[in-house]
């Protein structure tokens, strides 16, 4: 059977897949569309499973909010290489994957996956990508905020994403904040919200270092409060000096503003993969053995 130049469209159109990779799966059906479509989910999901153990700890943070900028998401997906994290199919794929979670708020990422894009479930437009690239891709992580007041997004290139909810003050405000969580880090918004065992841990660290000193205990004691009430200001928001504003308080402005933090998420691409360090003489030594 001819393949015409319609066939190849329609395949595209429903797959969402490379002219050629298209023109190739309908040369081996004989023309039939289904055939083809399902013979190149079969490969991708080949590919797929060949590149699932490749790391993949590269890729992109990305938010999308409402209008009204009460709802927004954030995203982070990953691939091998930075490369293919600016190509356009990774970018276009990323984006629609946003779309899905702000429009539809699934609960996990199994959910994500079991949603459909044009009629394709998003974990096989997921591996027909691999297919395509070559390359491990995975949605690693997302997060929703839906609110009565704002939420205010900022990203520091396309590796830190920081969504910020916040009641008060204006949409610079809510900009300004989520700039300093992007620069600043920090762990959550005021000393109440520390976890016990993130202060236990750092009490015990501090307490080894003042008994280095040698001090009487009353003043080894001093010395661990001093130094947990520092550890405290520079892990919470509230306590940090406001990155546009060193000489005060990121409280501080916030009262000058008339806001108040709810709630941030902040995403950095790849923290906590660890990635595998390759030797590139050792890697070229491998495939030349076979």
């Amino acid at each position: 059977m001819a393949i015409t130049a319609a066939l190849v469209k329609e395949l595209r159109e429903r797959t969402g897949s490379g002219m050629m990779e298209c023109k190739k799966a309908l040369v081996e059906t004989d023309g039939d569309v289904d055939a083809a479509i399902e013979l190149m989910r079969s490969k991708g999901q080949a590919k797929a499973e060949k590149r699932a153990g490749k790391v993949a700890a590269e890729g992109i943070t990305l938010m999308l909010s409402s209008d009204d900028s009460k709802t927004a998401v954030i995203l982070e997906v990953n691939s091998e290489t930075d490369f293919v994290s600016k190509g356009d199919d990774f970018l276009g794929f990323s984006n629609a994957i946003a779309r899905q979670v702000l429009e539809n708020k699934p609960a996990d990422i199994d959910a994500l996956m079991a949603m459909e894009i044009d009629g394709v479930a998003v974990d096989d437009v997921r591996k027909n990508l691999i297919a395509k690239i070559g390359e491990n891709i995975n949605i690693r992580r997302f997060q929703c905020i839906e609110t009565e007041g704002q939420v205010a997004t900022y990203s520091h290139g396309a590796r830190i994403g920081v969504l910020v909810e916040y009641d008060g003050g204006t949409a610079e405000t809510g900009r300004d904040i989520a700039m300093h969580v992007a620069a600043s880090n920090p762990n959550c918004i005021q000393e109440s919200d520390v976890p016990a065992e993130l202060l236990e841990k750092e009490r015990r660290v501090v307490e080894a270092q003042a008994k280095e000193s040698g001090k009487p205990d009353n003043i080894i004691e001093k010395m661990i409060d001093g130094r947990m009430k520092k550890y405290l200001k520079e892990i919470t928001l509230l306590g940090q000096p406001f990155v546009k504003d060193p000489d005060q308080m990121v409280e501080k402005y916030l009262k000058g503003a008339g806001a108040t933090v709810k709630s941030f998420v902040r995403y950095e691409v790849g923290e906590g993969i660890e990635k595998k360090v390759e030797n590139f003489a050792d890697e070229v030594m491998a495939q030349a053995r076979g």
